[in-house]
């Protein structure tokens, strides 16, 4: 039987309760990555961005640009540590650049 919640709780914590008690932390997590590869990338990067998702702890990113693919390929720790500074957990692990 579902927890009942006091009058009292704010909508951030009724809204957290409900993903968790309903199991969709990783659907919402794959939102919040493909997000935060939007924001912190920047309109040079999304522009060759075809395709952003997370399967699991591993983040796949599809590039229209070979160049671009390489030159990412340098800073993927990085870039890992970007995107799971900005989502406030450890939600990626690794990174594979197509």
């Amino acid at each position: 039987m579902a927890k009942r919640l006091s009058n009292e709780s704010s909508i951030a914590e009724v809204l957290k309760e409900f993903i968790q008690a309903n199991k969709l932390e990783h659907g919402m997590d794959k939102i919040d990555v493909e997000q935060a590869w939007k924001n912190l990338m920047g309109n040079g990067v999304n522009t060759y961005t075809q395709d952003v998702i997370l399967k699991g702890s591993t983040l796949y990113v599809k590039l229209t640009s070979a160049v671009l693919r390489e030159e990412l390929s340098y800073g993927k720790q990085k870039i890992i540590a970007m995107l799971n500074e900005e989502l406030r957990k450890e939600v990626v692990k690794e990174l594979v650049l197509r």
